[in-house]
């Protein structure tokens, strides 16, 4: 077993334990716990959670998803909660290949610990991944180790002006770089240009014409500017305005010295940081490359083009997905469209090469979901498998046995945003060596009604008095989250204005308190 299998499985078996304790925690008091089922003569089977129980008796939606407005904007009342005993669904209790399992399907894995795993999963994998690229080649990845000085920055004492440099007090008489004195034109035509070396050391009251970014002569005390200096007849320099000691003078180190950290590692490879490295002294830079993607958009009801007729509908997601993970920092490999065929489906995810496998729709129990049984056979180890969160909660992480990842997002398109956000984001941030930005609160404006035991991923726009919760946030609608700055994360029973919210902003958005990912 590798450190990263070792790694990925105390992840399961902590949330394994997690799903057990939450399964414990809503059991009514007359089920017997299934831990002791043996030792009663009680079947060990639990009755499945209500909330499940509504997903699974949903209607199909148009991607395949059991997702419904109403579990998102519909408290329950808890004298409503009450379903018949069933049998676990396909996936529960266990991971597709016979691997422990993240969570319980019947409840799913807490949301915050969704998102905890999928960072995990890949967390352990950019060293390996690491390699030196050229400068030229290193844009938009990320540093796999800190870059630190390989010179002193400037290298030498260098004019930060056109303009003379001086030695002592004035007036100066004007000097060629090799000491010779001279006036009129000739002292102006003469001088230290950028790129020659070391001229004779500067006397005492004497002055030379320099350029910007030339090396300034050993004793010189300050660089006066061109226009605020003038020379006279008789060949001597005079200041316009008083002369400070080490003006204008970018001093050997002033930036940083040898050896001095500039960027720690997971910094993304900007322009910026290009020119810093170049500076620096840096031909190649470690880093880890951008991780690879392959979408597989699922269902036999979507058309590409035109408008929704005969019981079909447009393909949201094929036209969203790519783009936005793009905007993530990674290489889309290719979008394919697949019906819902399990063979056609099984051969796409186990011949990918692509780091990440991103499937839209089946990740429920329907007769055409083939997201489990393709993970199933293909011997996967299911990572998440449900999270509680509204829209989104039917998403699934897993790891196959080439250790690449999949992640099935429902086919409601603001559910698979959820899943994006919840699942996807992570992951990627963490196969490409990058840190999680910081988490921040924002005052909310307005109430917004909770699930009564799920997290709520709502979208919203940032304003001065804090963030506004939009309408059209049902799992089937584009609307609100095309508008947003990013999404609330709601706890279960909702939030009252004025109360401190999490939010994750959009990629292509940032806040003064938060950030992007890009």
């Amino acid at each position: 077993m590798t450190a990263q299998d070792r790694e990925v499985e105390g992840v399961e078996d902590a949330l394994a334990l997690v799903a057990r304790d939450q399964a414990r925690a809503h059991r009514p008091p007359h089920v017997p716990d299934p831990a002791h089922a043996t030792r009663t003569g009680h079947d060990a089977r639990a009755p499945y959670d209500v909330e499940a129980a509504h997903d699974a008796r949903a209607p199909h939606d148009a991607h395949g998803s059991h997702d419904t407005p109403a579990s998102h904007d519909t408290p329950v009342p808890r004298d409503a909660r009450t379903a018949p005993a069933q049998p676990p669904g396909p996936g529960d209790g266990g991971a597709a290949g016979g691997g422990p399992a993240a969570g319980d399907r019947r409840h799913g894995t807490a949301w915050a610990d969704a998102r905890a795993v999928a960072g995990s999963s890949g967390r352990a994998t950019p060293a390996a991944r690491a390699r030196h690229v050229p400068l030229a080649h290193a844009l938009g990845e990320v540093l796999a180790e800190p870059l630190a000085a390989l010179t002193d920055l400037p290298s030498f004492d260098t004019s930060a002006m056109d303009g003379w440099a001086v030695a002592g007090p004035g007036p100066w008489v004007v000097r060629t770089p090799e000491g010779t004195p001279v006036r009129g034109d000739a002292a102006e035509r003469s001088g230290i240009l950028a790129g020659h070396g070391e001229s004779v050391p500067l006397p005492d009251g004497a002055a030379v014409r320099i350029a910007t970014g030339a090396r300034v002569p050993p004793e010189a005390t300050a660089v006066i500017r061109s226009e605020h200096a003038r020379t006279d007849d008789t060949g001597h320099l005079h200041a316009e305005r008083p002369v400070v000691p080490g003006q204008d003078i970018r001093s050997r180190g002033q930036e940083c010295r040898s050896g001095e950290p500039l960027l720690p590692a997971g910094a993304l490879v900007t322009p910026a940081v290009l020119g810093l490295a170049a500076a620096a002294g840096y031909d190649a830079l470690l880093t880890v490359p951008r991780p690879t993607v392959e979408v597989l958009v699922l269902g036999d009801e979507l058309l590409t083009e035109g408008l929704p007729r005969d019981g079909f509908i447009r393909d949201a997601l094929g036209p969203m997905l790519a783009p936005w993970l793009r905007t993530l920092g990674v290489d889309v490999v290719a979008t394919h469209r697949i019906g819902d065929d399990e063979d056609d489906l099984y051969r796409a995810v186990t011949e990918s090469k692509a780091d990440l496998v991103i499937t839209t729709g089946g990740t429920a129990g329907g007769p055409v979901d083939h997201v489990h049984p393709v993970l199933r056979a293909a011997d996967a180890a299911l990572l998440v498998d449900g999270v509680t969160v509204r829209p989104g909660h039917p998403m699934v992480l897993a790891r196959l046995p080439s250790g690449r990842h999949l992640v099935g997002l429902p086919g409601n398109p603001l559910a698979a945003v959820s899943g994006l956000l919840t699942l996807a984001e992570p992951l990627l941030r963490a196969l490409a060596g990058r840190p999680a930005p910081p988490p921040y609160r924002v005052p909310l404006r307005d109430e917004v009604q909770g699930h009564p035991h799920d997290t709520r991923l709502v979208p919203v726009v940032h304003r001065d008095d804090g963030v506004v919760p939009l309408h059209f946030n049902g799992p089937a609608m584009l609307r609100g989250i095309a508008a947003a700055d990013g999404l609330a994360v709601i706890p279960p029973g909702g939030a009252r204005p004025g109360e401190d919210v999490d939010v994750l902003d959009l990629p292509w958005t940032a806040s003064t308190d938060g950030g992007c990912f890009t």
